[in-house]
């Protein structure tokens, strides 16, 4: 009898020890994905065509882990094109072979292969996405990462009751593929979208009776929004009718929260707000629209949600809201600013403050000669004047291996010849072409300032970073002047992001430690300048030791 009573306030104690003090029971999980790239037939738009999904699901399935997880994910090509997984926004610590972006850290998964993704989320949580990264398979292969705070560990921000997860994205009837084997036989822009979707949904078109999406919320209840672009293309503005958004984080940062009624994220951005029900039940509109402040063609389609409190009656008033205008620069700049860093004790803004690397990169659009093309000439995009050439082997495999031939580490780190950047353009708009890489000092310090270019036409470049966060120390609108302009730098509590745009006709100025040894690409999130040539990659070399250093790649690494 004495030995069960012991026993029993045994199990009592490890109980209350269990409740008390939860992380210390389980640390962190290993996490097991199975992702199927499988064809399915979609009906969109009243039009039907075969697609590429995960698991026969558009958008993906989420992928859930916590800080300190190990995720684990087995890729199954069953699909007709060559695929990789890219996991945006994850740093990758020492992991940078499972970064995904074909022809940089892998070559592509073929049909009826399999490659395993394993890495760890390290010193992140919040919201993040997974895609394709070959070609313009993103279109329809992509989802939501979701990264909770390690057990025990709160949110720095009211507790919510309930979460959502909000995907935006672009369609097209035709298929996606042979839109961009069109442009580039062409030498002309790619045809622009069909729709917007939310969720998968474009809403009601004209002419065609399309269901749209349904957020169904209860009152008196916090929700945590989690908002992810994937669209290819376009900048876009999230509105609800009514109701205002409090933003706690973007890019699985955590930032000083602010109230806005309006979200403006570029594509490869994620926002994370807060959103109150605590307006009087019925029906609000949801608006998706796009943003474009320069004389480009885009989808101009607004895609249209519903939220819809628990208890409506059905046929419920629908709360509308105004749709911001297309060119709303102010709207855009507004909330660009509003985005700071928490800076806390637990979260602190490790800004470097001073400099081993400062480049100036040039980002924008010039026109090369095509003999095959439409008009003898093609359009093309570059970062410094140089149009990046796609290898026919992985980078990181011909650095592994020390495969001579695949790329120069002579990437300018600043203009070749330098011009008025925004205002009359150079007679010659021709680029060079080259696989240049430029390299870094294990655990240098970097600058960059990333300067949108007028030729052909200034536009916004929402420019993306693999294996880093950077802090977004300044931004404006001309020419950049070093004098000047970096005496106004935030060196205090910038936004730290993995995805930043460039406004057009003006500059960015980001900085990141390149504490992560490998191959990392940074390029233009919008995928017609990522096709035409605006990317390059960073080479960062080993530290000291093997927990500095680049590991040896997996066993089942694909073969190009």
């Amino acid at each position: 009898m004495l030995a069960k009573m012991k026993f029993s306030s045994r199990i009592q104690a490890i109980l209350l020890v269990a409740f008390i003090y939860p992380a210390l029971m389980v640390e962190s999980l290993v996490r097991h994905y199975n992702f199927r790239v499988v064809l399915k037939n979609t009906t969109k738009l009243c039009s039907s065509k075969a697609i590429l999904t995960v698991n026969g699901k558009f958008p993906g399935p989420t992928l859930y882990a916590r800080e300190d997880d190990t995720v684990i994910i087995r890729v199954t090509n069953h699909g007709n094109r060559n695929v990789t997984i890219h996991w945006h926004g994850v740093k990758q610590l020492g992991t940078c072979w499972a970064d995904g972006p074909a022809y940089i850290t892998q070559c592509p998964i073929q049909p009826g292969q399999n490659f395993i993704y394993k890495f760890t989320i390290t010193g992140q949580r919040g919201t993040l996405l997974w895609h394709a990264h070959d070609s313009w398979l993103r279109a329809t292969l992509h989802g939501a990462i979701v990264i909770l705070p390690k057990l025990g560990t709160p949110y720095p921000f009211p507790t919510p009751q309930k979460e959502r997860i909000i995907i935006l994205s672009e369609w097209w009837k035709s298929d996606v593929e042979a839109v961009v084997d069109k442009s580039t036989e062409s030498g002309l822009p790619p045809n622009i979208s069909d729709a917007h979707t939310i969720n998968g949904h474009p809403g009601p078109v004209h002419g065609c009776s399309s269901q749209g999406f349904t957020l169904h919320v209860e009152s008196g209840k916090t929700y945590l929004i989690r908002i992810i672009n994937a669209a290819l293309n376009d900048d876009l503005f999230f509105k609800i009718a009514g109701h205002n958004l409090t933003v706690v984080e973007v890019d699985a940062s955590y930032t000083k929260p602010f109230q806005t009624d309006t979200i403006f994220i570029s594509p490869g951005q994620t926002t994370t707000a807060l959103l109150e029900t605590n307006k009087d039940i019925g029906n609000y509109l949801i608006s998706v629209s796009p943003f474009m402040d320069a004389p480009i063609g885009i989808d101009n389609f607004t895609s249209i949600a519903t939220l819809r409190y628990k208890h409506s009656p059905r046929n419920s008033t629908t709360f509308l809201t105004s749709i911001p205008p297309q060119n709303a620069t102010p709207l855009t700049a507004t909330f660009i600013d509003s985005l700071r860093s928490l800076d806390s004790k637990q979260y602190p803004a490790n800004v470097p403050l001073t400099i081993d690397h400062s480049l100036f990169l040039t980002v924008g659009v010039g026109i090369n000669p095509c003999d095959t093309c439409v008009n003898g000439s093609k359009l093309v995009a570059s970062v410094n004047n140089v149009s990046f050439v796609m290898p026919t082997i992985a980078l990181l495999q011909a650095y592994y291996y020390h495969i001579k031939g695949v790329y120069t580490l002579d990437f300018p780190p600043k203009p070749p010849n330098p011009f008025d950047y925004t205002g009359t353009p150079p007679v010659n708009v021709q680029t060079a072409n080259g696989t240049k890489l430029y390299r870094l000092g294990y655990n240098s310090t970097v600058q960059i300032v990333l300067q949108d270019i007028a030729i052909i036409l200034p536009e916004s470049h929402p420019i993306h970073l693999h294996g880093f966060n950077f802090f977004v120390v300044g931004t404006g609108l001309g020419n950049f002047d070093p004098d000047k302009d970096t005496k106004t730098f935030n060196l205090v509590d910038p936004v730290e992001r993995n995805t930043v745009s460039v406004p057009t006709g003006g500059w960015t100025a980001i900085r990141f430690r390149a504490d992560n040894p490998g191959i990392w690409f940074l390029h233009c999130h919008l995928e017609v300048h990522t096709t035409w040539g605006l990317k390059m990659a960073f080479l960062v070399d080993n530290g000291e030791g093997p927990n500095e250093s680049l590991t040896p790649p997996p066993s089942d690494l694909p073969t190009c």
